[in-house]
């Protein structure tokens, strides 16, 4: 049975799944080119369609997620959808009444699911897909925590563990906890729209001057730049309590989007983004540790958008009594497309469990598919490449940087090894080069490192799990902080992606880098332009290595090297 999972929203995209098997998943952004996209994902559901070689009319089962009044909105009157885009990603003129277009936004999206409002967005999808050549199918809605949760219950190989969600909003709710026992996933509680942790953080984002549900990782790493202070001392601090499974916070969205503007007035950026931060691990630290006490459960399976701050998720694992913790890797909005398609088959079979292995779940490209776009560009010296582990860790070792890419592209926003960009993990001067003229990141954003699996416990303290998608921070042990200055924030921890054999080609690399300095790590940075998708096709990763000016890649089994360097 394949069912086809369809999310419409920010960072659209589809998914297929065929009985236990996830079949293919992508986004939207990755094939038009512009960085979360919003508009229906008509391309993602073309590709899965083409890998699987099926047509529209063999799928029988369609499933989306999230029915509230403003998703409902958005989807009769996308012009609304995409002008909230260019304006929440700041490709318009700051408008004069700014402030205004937040409090709508905040006061709307607290609404949750009106009567009618199912029934609406149900009519628009079916339309959509109608016009993609879809005929005879069955609709499904999904509720947006239950897509959350999962993706996170059913990709992450455990037979029994606790489940939490938690975001910004959706269909009404800021977050969920429910039971897998068994292959039955159940809901236990809820937390409501008002008291969204995920919202308070957009909303620092946003008034520290960047991009809320895009830049919360840079508030994350400027928080490290401060001058660290007790939470007693905390401005902050009272904004959210914990009582028992519940967080609960002193204002609504409204009232606290006012408050945060002017406490932030007379507060040095980095301090406010420390502020935000400390309340956050402090916040979790107390949740997460009532949950455990409550539920008894040593797994702990976690998806939503704020579970890509990576530090909030080490102060879980290190705090919380939770033995092992698992994190989707698609954990954003931009995941719900896969998880409404598991929960309907959930729904419509049983299916509990998918293999999960690895999220190289896009489109991959053969060797003759790569030459033909090579042979296009004069300025390109291409032949194969016998070994190429090997010859980039050489390349590497003289402190250059490397285009890399291999396979399938990844699912989620982390490049693991098949869309990456590589370069010495010991070296401050290639990191340099590397950020000013292909990253051109925030200087206070650190880059992180692919390591082997065997050699995370060498290099880094407190593991207990593989983290093979980059979604936990670990501190560097203190005599190895020399091998790792370029992927180690100020803080000296990393957000280490551990390579196993999930990934020969990548572990070959790292073999190869093992065999010069005794440790197989490298820097690995998503293959893109800072503010970009990360690269899709062999024309995409041609075009960015042409405007970069970089010198050396690998494609496929080709090596690479620019005559315009």
């Amino acid at each position: 049975m394949y069912v086809l999972g369809v999310w419409d929203g920010h960072d659209s995209g589809a998914a297929l799944i065929e009985d236990n098997k996830i079949v293919y998943a992508a986004n939207e952004e990755r094939f038009t080119r512009r960085k979360l996209e919003v508009r229906f994902p008509s391309n993602s559901i073309a590709a899965a369609l083409r890998y699987a070689g099926l047509r529209p009319a063999d799928i029988a089962a369609v499933s989306f997620p999230t029915t509230e009044l403003t998703k409902t909105i958005s989807r009769v009157f996308p012009s609304q959808k995409e002008r909230y885009y260019m304006f929440r990603r700041r490709k318009m003129l700051r408008p004069r009444l700014e402030s205004l277009m937040h409090y709508a936004k905040y006061g709307m999206t607290s609404i949750g699911v009106l009567p009618g409002c199912r029934e609406i967005s149900r009519a628009a999808v079916s339309r959509e897909l109608r016009h993609l050549g879809f005929g005879d199918f069955r609709l499904y809605d999904v509720d947006h925590h239950e897509s959350h949760a999962a993706t996170a219950a059913f990709t992450s190989g455990y037979k029994d563990a606790l489940v939490v969600t938690l975001d910004g909003l959706g269909d009404g709710l800021s977050g969920s906890v429910s039971t897998l026992e068994n292959g039955e996933l159940r809901r236990r509680s809820a937390i409501g729209a008002r008291d969204s942790i995920g919202i308070f953080y957009e909303q620092v984002t946003n008034i520290l001057g960047m991009r809320e549900l895009e830049d919360e990782g840079k508030v994350m790493a400027m928080a490290d730049f401060s001058y660290p202070f007790d939470l007693e001392d905390n401005k902050l601090r009272d904004f959210f309590r914990v009582e028992d499974s519940k967080i609960i916070a002193k204002y609504g969205p409204i009232a606290q989007y006012d408050m945060l503007n002017r406490i932030a007035w007379g507060t040095p950026k980095e301090q406010f983004a420390y502020m935000a931060q400390q309340l956050l691990e402090s916040v979790f630290w107390k949740f997460f540790s009532n949950l455990h006490k409550k539920y008894g459960f040593d797994n702990l399976a976690l998806a939503g958008g704020i579970f890509s701050n990576v530090k909030a998720n080490m102060a879980i694992r290190e705090r919380s009594g939770f033995k092992r913790i698992y994190v989707f890797p698609h954990m954003g909005d931009g995941g719900i497309a896969l998880g409404s398609a598991m929960q309907t088959g959930y729904s419509l079979s049983g299916t509990s469990s998918y293999a999960f292995s690895d999220s190289y779940l896009g489109d991959s490209y053969s060797d003759a598919d790569i030459e033909e776009a090579l042979r296009k560009e004069k300025w390109l010296h291409f032949q194969k490449s016998k070994d190429k582990g090997r010859h980039a860790a050489e390349l590497l070792g003289k402190n250059n940087y490397v285009f890399w890419f291999q396979g399938r592209f990844e699912y989620g926003p982390r490049a693991l090894g098949n869309r990456s960009i590589i370069a010495k993990a010991d070296s401050d001067d290639v990191k340099d080069r590397l950020n000013l003229y292909v990253k051109q990141r925030e200087w206070f954003q650190p880059f992180a490192p692919s390591v082997l699996d065997e050699d995370a416990p060498r290099l880094m303290e407190g593991i207990r799990d593989r983290n093979k998608f980059m979604t936990m921070a670990y501190r560097i042990k203190d005599d190895k902080r020399h091998l790792m200055k370029s992927v180690m924030h100020v803080d000296f921890t990393a957000r280490p992606q551990m390579v196993g054999e999930e990934n020969k080609n990548y572990r070959d690399m790292l073999l190869s880098v093992r065999k010069t300095n005794g440790y197989g790590v490298v820097l690995n940075t998503s293959f893109n332009i800072h503010g970009q998708p990360i690269v899709s096709s062999p024309g995409d990763a041609i075009e960015t290595m042409r405007k970069t000016r970089t010198r050396y890649m690998f494609i496929g089994d080709y090596f690479v090297e620019s005559k315009k360097a």
